[in-house]
């Protein structure tokens, strides 16, 4: 059993400690990392060689490795968490009523929160650091093939703080029965976040006693309207698809209106084969291009890899229903030069992040500004989209009163 009532006690402590004091904590940490990137490297390197023994994908493998370079580049990272603004204690909103009292709507920590997570040892730190910064404790379950790097990561960043703030902070479940108790935790855990595929998501949301914010799963769009520069389209589409294709911003379909599939299909195709793509549509689309054969079940796929499905659509509004259908609620976007139809877009299309004529790669914490985030939220209630500081906040009211009664 987890002793969750001392991550509890170290996020009441955490949650007084001043801006100064989280700020050292987290140089402290970009610090340490630095320190020990060769060692982080080395234990990384122990995961990897198990996953590969064990056949895990390519995907996953990419998501795992985190190389010398990697660690430098998290460490800068964390320093640029200390730059951004503290958001706890912050004044929301304030008014006095009609009676005199005097309210403040102040920002203030959720508390504890639970992250589990697949590979991405990086996520270990980007949560922690967020955590941090924020006033609240986490505890981590990473998946069983980052192990290794996990350990040495949480065991750094507790060695870090320990003279600075509390160091149970932080604590790095192991097994997956802890995981379920992780669930149930309520009253001691204010918060879930579950990173990774479908089936991850489904069953911390079937069986979590803790509220959840979903994340993660991106089955993204790109709709090629019959005004679009292809050469455009294509830039986009190919930076989209092939600049990291294992990640939730990356677009799985593409839609090309029925008008300018003849002219579009042939540098779709010498794309694929230039950057080894492999393409699959639906009976109607294979008339125009050449892929592999899809049902319409096969549009809801997320595939993190080199793969791209093709749907011909006839127009906006049936790219809209496409997307209605098969979205994950992540990122999508239009390309057009037609103002009227990309508004529409906007306005129509119920996901987190909506682009036109641009990449959807950019749905990011630290593209944002926010430095780095705790995961992408594609549900609506409490934070959606990318979740950086505020997002994992809560507020409180304080009122001052001059003796009034009622």
């Amino acid at each position: 059993m987890i002793d969750f009532s001392k991550v509890k006690k170290a996020s009441r402590v955490l949650a007084l400690c001043s801006t100064e004091q989280k700020n050292s904590a987290l140089i402290k940490i970009a610090k340490v990392l630095e320190e020990n990137a060769e060692l982080i490297e080395k234990e990384n390197e122990k995961d990897l060689a198990l996953a590969k023994a064990n056949g895990i994908k390519e995907s996953m493998i990419a998501r795992l490795t985190l190389k010398k370079e990697q660690v430098f580049a998290i460490a800068k990272d964390v320093l640029k968490v200390v730059s951004l603004s503290d958001p706890i204690g912050e004044t929301v909103e304030e008014f006095i009523t009609k009676d005199g009292l005097e309210i403040a709507k102040k920002r203030v920590p959720l508390g504890v929160i639970g992250v589990i997570y697949e590979a991405r040892p990086n996520v270990t730190v980007d949560v922690s650091v967020l955590c941090l910064k924020t006033g609240n404790a986490c505890v981590l379950k990473g998946g069983k093939e980052a192990i290794y790097t996990n350990t040495l990561l949480v065991k750094i960043i507790k060695n870090a703080v320990k003279d600075i703030i509390p160091e149970d902070f932080i604590t790095l479940l192991s097994d997956r029965n802890e995981a379920d108790e992780l669930l149930k935790a309520k009253g001691f855990v204010d918060l879930i976040i579950p990173r990774g595929s479908k089936n991850l998501i489904k069953h911390v949301t079937e069986n979590s006693l803790v509220p959840v914010i979903e994340t993660g799963a991106g089955v993204c769009h790109a709709y090629v309207h019959k005004l679009a520069d292809l050469q455009l389209a294509l830039k986009i589409i190919d930076n989209a698809k092939t600049s990291k294709p294992s990640v939730c911003n990356a677009v799985e379909t593409v839609l090309i209106d029925r008008e300018i599939i003849k002219e579009f299909a042939p540098i779709l195709l010498n794309f694929a084969k230039n950057k080894g793509v492999t393409l699959y549509a639906n009976k109607e689309t294979l008339k125009y291009i050449d892929a592999n054969l899809i049902e319409e079940e096969g549009y809801s796929i997320e595939y993190n890899s080199l793969d791209l499905s093709i749907k011909v659509v006839d127009g906006i509004d049936d790219a809209i229903a496409h997307i209605d259908s098969h979205s994950t609620k992540h990122s999508e976007t239009i390309i057009s030069t037609d103002k009227a139809v990309i508004e529409k877009f906007y306005g129509a299309i119920d996901s987190a992040c909506v682009y036109s004529n641009a990449s959807t790669r950019f749905t990011d914490g630290g593209c944002f500004g926010m430095g780095a985030e705790i995961g992408i939220s594609t549900q609506k209630l409490h934070a959606r989209g990318p979740m950086g500081l505020k997002e994992i906040t809560s507020y409180k009211y304080i009122i001052k009163g001059h003796g009034e009664i009622r």
